[in-house]
């Protein structure tokens, strides 16, 4: 098993606190009271909140952005695609959940180039994703409905399941893949 280095050390503490306060609620000296140290000795390790912050961000968007390129190269059914789409959004929930709620919540404080960073890579997935479901569409495989309302139903669920997934005592990760599948995509209406 890998040591972690100290500056991963903060990496995980500013996500834990970010994730419980806020970015702006957290101050360095929050952090190096958190980490049993002197605030001065973080600068060691980092730049500042901000490299924090950012570092945590952008690699939970890149994350998002290599999954679904992989989806789009898979000669797959859209409705197959929307699948793996659901599977990534749960790996990174469970796997990433400081930093996903630090994505949510806090990518606003986010500066320059990281900002248009992210923002480019946000718009990128959800053209991706509204593009699977409209060829999903054109081909019958998903409902005529819009495909606005589709993306914002699936998205505004996916990106807060780090939350109701915290408190619901870590339900099994091919349970919660499986249900929110077919609960996505068949409804919710027994047939």
């Amino acid at each position: 098993m890998k040591m972690a280095t100290r500056k991963e050390e903060i990496m995980e503490v500013s996500a834990r606190l970010f994730k419980e306060k806020g970015y702006n609620a957290v101050s360095m000296r929050d952090i190096a009271k958190a980490m049993g140290m002197k605030a001065a000795s973080l600068y060691n390790h980092i730049s500042g909140k901000q490299e924090l912050l950012s570092t945590l961000i952008l690699q939970v968007a890149r994350a998002f952005t290599q999954g679904m390129d992989a989806v789009m190269a898979d000669a797959i059914s859209p409705v197959s695609k929307i699948e793996k789409i659901i599977e990534l959004h749960i790996e990174i929930t469970i796997n990433h959940s400081e930093g996903l709620a630090a994505l949510n919540n806090d990518w606003m404080h986010l500066e320059n180039d990281d900002l248009a960073d992210f923002l480019g890579m946000r718009e990128r997935y959800e053209s991706n994703f509204r593009s699977i479901i409209k060829d999903g569409i054109d081909c019958g495989e998903i409902s005529p409905r819009h495909p606005e309302v589709i993306l914002f139903s699936i998205l505004s669920t996916l990106r807060t399941l780090y939350v109701w997934y915290q408190k619901r005592g870590k339900l099994d990760a091919n349970v919660l893949k499986k249900d929110m599948v077919a609960i996505f995509l068949q409804g919710i209406v027994a047939k």
